[in-house]
Parts: C-alpha cells; sequence; structure tokens
C-alpha cells in the first residue's frame, strides 16, 4: 500500500499532541533561575548592595578609558544600585536585572536571578563604600551550564567621577557615613583601575586600603523537577 508523505507527516504531528512530545521552541524558552553568590574579599571595606544584571553580549556595563555612566556614577559614588539597575532595565541586551544588600568584609550574599534565555553572560558592580568613587566589577561572565559553576574575581575600579581627596564629607562608608557631597573638580574622568587608599586625609590605609581582587562572584545554575538537562 502506498501512503503519501502528506499522510505520515499528519500523523507524526498527531502523535506528538497526543503523546506530548516536547517542543523545541518551548525548552529552548524555558526560564532558568541562577545563584549568585557575591563575596567581599577586602578586610575593611563594606561592598554596597550590588546591582546584577543578566543580559546578551551587546551589553556592557562600562568600558575601561570611557565615561561612567549616570547610573554607575550614583552607584560608585553613593552606593545605590537603583538607577544603575533602572538603566539596565532599558536596555533591549538586558535580560533580568536584581539588586542585592551590602556585604561587609570576608562575609557573602546570594542573588538569584531568573532568564528565560539558555545562553547568556551576568555582569555585577557594587561599590566599595569608604572611598570617594571605587567600585568592584564583573563584567560578561557566561551563565554556566548544568554541568558546572562560573567564578570570577573582581578588581577596584575608580569611576573617575570624583576626586579621590579621602575626605569623610564625601564619602558613604564607615566611618565617614556621608554622602551628600561630591567633589567633581579633580576627577579624571574616565574609568580606571583603582590606586587605593594614601591617607590623604581623614581615611587611613591600615583600615581601608586593599589589594586587588577585592570581590568573587560564583555563579550556579538551579534546577527544579521541572528541569531537563540541556
Amino acid at each position: 500500500m502506498r501512503v503519501s508523505l502528506k499522510t505520515v507527516s499528519l500523523g507524526l504531528a498527531l502523535a506528538g499532541v497526543l503523546f506530548g512530545a516536547a517542543d523545541p521552541a518551548t525548552a529552548r524558552d524555558r526560564d532558568r533561575t541562577y545563584s549568585v553568590r557575591i563575596t567581599n574579599l577586602t578586610r575593611g571595606q563594606v561592598i554596597t548592595p550590588p546591582a546584577v544584571v543578566a543580559h546578551r553580549s551587546g551589553y556592557s556595563l562600562f568600558e575601561i578609558g570611557g565615561e561612567a555612566s549616570e547610573g554607575l556614577t550614583v552607584l560608585a559614588e553613593t552606593g545605590n544600585p537603583s538607577l544603575l539597575a533602572e538603566e539596565a532595565e532599558l536596555d533591549p541586551e538586558v535580560l533580568a536585572v536584581e539588586t542585592g544588600e551590602a556585604i561587609p568584609p570576608g562575609q557573602s550574599i546570594v542573588v538569584q536571578i531568573t532568564t528565560s534565555r539558555r545562553t547568556g553572560r551576568l555582569s555585577v558592580a557594587a561599590m566599595l563604600a569608604t572611598t570617594n568613587d571605587a567600585f568592584a566589577a564583573v563584567r560578561g561572565l557566561r551563565l554556566p551550564s548544568p554541568f558546572g559553576p562560573q567564578s570570577a574575581r573582581a578588581p577596584a575600579y575608580d569611576a573617575g567621577t570624583e576626586a579621590n581627596n579621602e575626605a569623610c564629607d564625601f564619602i558613604p562608608g564607615p566611618p565617614c557615613n556621608d554622602s551628600n557631597q561630591r567633589d567633581a573638580g579633580g576627577a579624571e574622568g574616565f574609568i580606571h583601575i583603582h590606586n587605593g587608599i594614601h591617607g590623604g586625609a581623614d581615611l587611613v590605609p591600615a583600615d581601608q586600603d586593599w589589594r586587588n581582587p577585592v570581590m568573587q562572584v560564583e555563579i550556579t545554575r538551579i534546577f527544579n523537577n521541572s528541569d531537563d538537562d540541556d
């Protein structure tokens, strides 16, 4: 008996409906949740609440040698991640954004972030609180496969938006706790690796200085019963 290709195709389609064949698009678009563990590696700097951004490769948190965005400027000078998170959410290359809590020296926090994209990258930024405009950042760390975590260590960057006067009137972290003023007169004007605390005014290098790296980021895929092993 001759069977047409049309009949075979129809039969396969019906079988898929009856027996619940997996839809490749559905599997590809299933939400994926990641645990992001962020550790403060310094001895004397509080790391402020971080912004955690899942994104495609077209998004860049910043470029070394470039100017800080308004959101990154606010984060690096005050420790507030809200405006940077809002900026990221408006970028079509961004998949998801979360923020965390402050991290004391030697401690860790965990932030969960969920994205519908099968592959992507993660960037994290947070201020070193007892500075004028220093921040730690990991950029474009690949979201992990099911077979193992991803990790990276972050140096401290200078946002280049405020003078490094080390005066408490311009520093939000302890022992200063004041973020209401800014001294942009001597700012470098570009992002670069921070050169640390030198004791020019109110800060004490023995207490607040660091050696890079200052932050560690570890990403692990979280599974539930409905996940496959893609």
